[in-house]
Parts: structure tokens; sequence; C-alpha cells
């Protein structure tokens, strides 16, 4: 796994961690909310999680678009079914998505080479 998705990874889930041990059930059911969110129903994990990757793109958030790239990549997502998600969160959020384009590749060709490991330490979605 590359360091940069390992610390990624490790900080997503020690803080996940963190913030479910307080005694808050707002944060707590949003945690789940999320969670059930991604798990299959009328539409497949795969499926959802490329949505998920859309929406990451066009809100540009970038610990999220990495999330739902090594979640597909998980869930089986092919390198040509990546572009097309690709690219309707290029249409849909415009040209102020493309640096967050290129760091999906980045991740992606990372995640293709065997340079980064699978998503193991974000298991769960929250």
């Amino acid at each position: 796994m590359s360091d940069k998705l390992a610390e990624f990874s490790a900080f997503r889930q020690r803080m996940n961690d963190r913030i479910l041990a307080e005694d808050n059930q707002v944060v707590r059911r949003f945690f789940a909310l999320d969670t059930q969110t991604y798990k299959a129903g009328a539409l497949d994990m795969k499926t959802k999680e490329m949505l998920g990757l859309v929406a990451s793109m066009v809100l540009r958030c970038d610990d999220c678009i990495s999330y739902h790239v090594a979640q597909c990549k998980q869930a089986g997502v092919q390198r040509n079914e990546f572009f097309e998600v690709f690219s309707v969160g290029l249409v849909v959020g415009g040209s102020i998505v493309i640096p967050h384009l290129r760091r999906a590749v980045d991740l992606l060709d990372q995640l293709e080479s065997g340079e980064a490991g699978g998503s193991d330490a974000c298991s769960d979605h929250a």
C-alpha cells in the first residue's frame, strides 16, 4: 500500500473510532445511515460506490474521492468503467473537477500497479 493511502486509511480509521467512541447518538446514527446507504439493495454495492464517486468528484472532496476509488476497485469496477464515472463527474461538476480527476486517476494507477493496497482499513463507509 502506498504511504499516502496507508496514512489516509489509518487516519480515517483512527478518527472514526475516536468519533464513534463519543456518546453522541446523532453522530452515531449518521455514520450508521451512511454505512447502510452503500449496502446492496435495489442497486448493488458496485453501482452505489460509483454513484458515491461521482458525487464526491462534484463536491470536490479528495478524501471521499480516494475512499470511493478504493471501494470501487474493491467492488470490481474496471478501468473503462472508472473513466465513464469520471466523465459523468467531470460533465456534472465542470472543469473545476479536473484537479480532483488527476488525483483520482493517480490513485487508480497506483491501485492497478499494486503500489497501493486495497481499502481494508476503510471497510466501513463513514
